[in-house]
């Protein structure tokens, strides 16, 4: 070691399940590793039971040229996606692939089999099927009436009635779902990495006295886009001294540039699609997070690294997101869809730098009932709550 290095700070390993360790296979149905909500939650979930000591893999649908399996990660099928309900939507096709999973169950002999959005065909439907394990699902979505649901209820009833057990990952998700296919369900909220967050430094460059609004998602339409560049406009035209960044994708870009051209708006920054790292260090550098989603949101994932961050939040006032920020404590919210409310609520929070540090810390306060470790206790402690109820150890082939 030479005089310039340091030694490894020796950190604690996270205690290990003591009622020994569990083979779980991960169902996710949207083509994992592929950004989206889904699929954050299924990395995090499975690196933190990892680190309890269980054996866990992602079983997931193969897009374009990816390999069929790669460390714990098995693909089974072809994955496509299509629009559907103002995001995309999902379906996994194969001349192989119910052989393939029947072969991979048969091989793996999960304890646990843990299905994220158990219905999107076909991927998911065909493992739930063929599964000879206790089944669990976890169900995301939320929104008005759903027609697919509607229709597939009558031929999915059956699957449903294969899981030993629900989750949803807040209120308005159970509502939505049990409107369709009636049960118990259990709530489990999504999680964040309050480390990563809280450690983050600010990007130097931002730091220049200029207040910055942060936006993360997708170019859809559900997320509102277009809203919050309609109302920064008209907060430029308050001559409040703002920049906009904007941190995603999508198939709008080209709208949302025309929009900001035509109208001359000044710093507007799209960032693209980056690193968690990156992202984190951007919440770090906001002085406001605005999430204007129109609806249809189970939860608001971007809240949570919001509140960790101890960013104040602007966002519409849609049933997802009001169970995670309590009106004008953590954040302020609005009708959605109204450009001149969101901008109001920008105003008002641009020109009080105490009100601002005041939410973002009362947010930063609630973050940790979400903080991964957590979350990662209750779905083992459901786990072992069902295996027992259901009675059943099925026995591994190595």
């Amino acid at each position: 070691m030479t005089q310039l290095e340091t030694p490894p700070v020796a950190t604690e390993a996270p205690a290990r399940d003591p009622r020994g360790p569990l083979k779980i296979g991960i169902v996710s149905p949207y083509g994992y590793p592929h950004p989206g909500g889904v699929n954050d939650h299924v990395r995090n979930q499975h690196e933190h039971l990892r680190e309890l000591g269980h054996d866990v893999w992602i079983i997931t649908s193969k897009y374009g040229r990816e390999r069929e399996s790669e460390g714990h990660i098995i693909r089974l099928g072809t994955g496509w996606a299509f629009p559907a309900n103002g995001s995309v939507g999902r379906v996994t096709l194969g001349l192989r692939f119910k052989r393939q999973a029947r072969e991979v169950l048969d091989a793996h002999g999960f304890d646990i089999l843990h299905f994220h959005e158990p219905l999107v065909p076909f991927l998911s439907p065909t493992l739930l099927d063929a599964s000879r394990t206790v089944n669990i699902a976890t169900f995301h979505a939320f929104g008005g009436f759903s027609p697919s649901y509607w229709v597939g209820r009558r031929f999915a009833g059956r699957l449903a009635d294969r899981l030993h057990g629900r989750i949803a990952v807040s209120g308005a998700a159970r509502h939505f779902i049990s409107r369709y296919f009636p049960g118990s369900y259990e709530i489990i909220p999504n999680g964040v990495d309050l480390d990563l967050y809280n450690d983050a430094e600010p990007f130097e460059e931002l730091r220049d006295g200029t207040l910055n609004i942060l936006f993360v998602g997708r170019f859809e339409e559900r997320k509102g886009l277009i809203h919050l560049l309609k109302a920064y406009h008209r907060l430029r035209k308050r001559k409040v001294d703002a920049r906009l960044l904007v941190i995603g994708g999508g198939s709008k870009a080209r709208e949302y540039r025309r929009f900001i051209g035509l109208r001359g708006l000044r710093d507007v920054e799209f960032l693209g699609r980056v690193s968690d790292t990156d992202k984190a260090r951007y919440f770090a550098s906001a002085d406001i997070f605005c999430a204007p989603n129109t609806g249809q949101e189970s939860f608001g994932i971007v809240l949570l690294e919001a509140m960790a961050a101890g960013v104040p939040i602007v966002a519409s006032d849609i049933h997802g997101f009001k169970n995670v920020v309590q009106r004008n404590v953590q954040g302020l919210l609005v009708e959605p869809r109204n450009p001149r409310a969101l901008a109001a609520a920008l105003y008002t929070l641009a020109r009080d730098p105490d009100l601002r540090h005041e939410m973002g810390e009362a947010g930063r306060a609630k973050a940790p009932d979400y903080s991964w470790p957590s979350v990662t206790r209750r779905l083992v402690d459901y786990y072992h709550e069902v295996r027992e109820r259901v009675g059943t150890s099925p026995a591994r082939a190595d």
